[in-house]
């Protein structure tokens, strides 16, 4: 097969990773798993016979042919997993080695979209693993780290070859698993959400007059929520933990 470059496809073709997929996502027979583009469907297969049901979604549909014969309890549809409805399959569990083009957006989607998930264990490019988890003040941290840090916790990381793919791509990968923790209930998740883009929108610029061009609040109302948290006005975007995405959320 001949991966396709604008889809962001590198197949897995070593299955010595997956054991350590398997320990990272803590599989249990009564999984149901989500897996976002199975390629070539060596994972798919593993996961068939560790869970209850796989729902494999491919955007490719000349892999047809490579994903004839799954086992029984793997439901293949093709499409693109970021248009199709995956919230009908009620998965527990997102496994998946995610296509570079969508891993980021397909992640923060699923936080919202998909409230039977507990755990995700997925592999992706080292540097979009880095960001998800990324400390304040640090150059991956941005709006991606807040949002997915205030609605899971870390539980496991693990560099990746480039040897276990074909064609073994440019960039270092990492498997990284983090399970759902409780949200904040202080704000509407998607409230949340346009705070936070408005926030790291202009980096460069102060919080106050992000939120300003982004059109969310004054820069003096923004000055006032950042006093509240003991933050002078001149504070960026990146400076702020994720607890103080919340509370400045909602003074905001």
């Amino acid at each position: 097969m001949s991966p396709r470059r604008e889809l962001g496809q590198h197949f897995l073709v070593d299955e010595n990773i997956l054991g350590v997929i398997g320990r990272l996502a803590q599989l249990d027979s009564a999984d149901v798993v989500l897996e976002v583009g199975p390629g070539l469907g060596i994972l798919t297969r593993f996961l068939a016979d560790r869970v209850a049901r796989v729902h494999a979604v491919e955007i490719d549909r000349s892999l047809a042919p490579r994903l004839a014969n799954l086992p029984p309890n793997v439901e293949l549809e093709f499409g693109d997993a970021l248009a199709v409805d995956l919230g009908r399959l009620q998965p527990t569990k997102l496994v998946a080695n995610l296509p570079y083009s969508v891993a980021t957006p397909l992640v923060v989607e699923s936080l919202d979209r998909l409230p039977t998930v507990g755990l995700w264990c997925v592999m992706v490019q080292r540097e979009v693993a880095d960001r998800f988890f990324a400390e304040p003040r640090t150059k991956a941290y941005g709006a991606v780290s807040v949002v997915v840090q205030l609605a899971a916790e870390r539980t496991g990381f693990h560099p990746v070859s480039r040897t276990v793919f074909r064609p073994q791509p440019n960039v270092d990968s990492a498997l990284v698993a983090f399970r759902r923790v409780p949200p904040p209930d202080a704000v509407p998740w998607r409230d949340l959400k346009r705070v936070v883009a408005a926030a790291f929108a202009h980096r460069r610029k102060t919080l106050p007059n992000s939120l300003e061009l982004a059109g969310l609040a004054s820069r003096e109302r923004a000055a006032e929520a950042l006093a509240a948290l003991d933050r002078p006005a001149r504070t960026r975007a990146e400076e702020l933990s994720p607890r103080e995405f919340v509370a400045l959320a909602e003074t905001l």
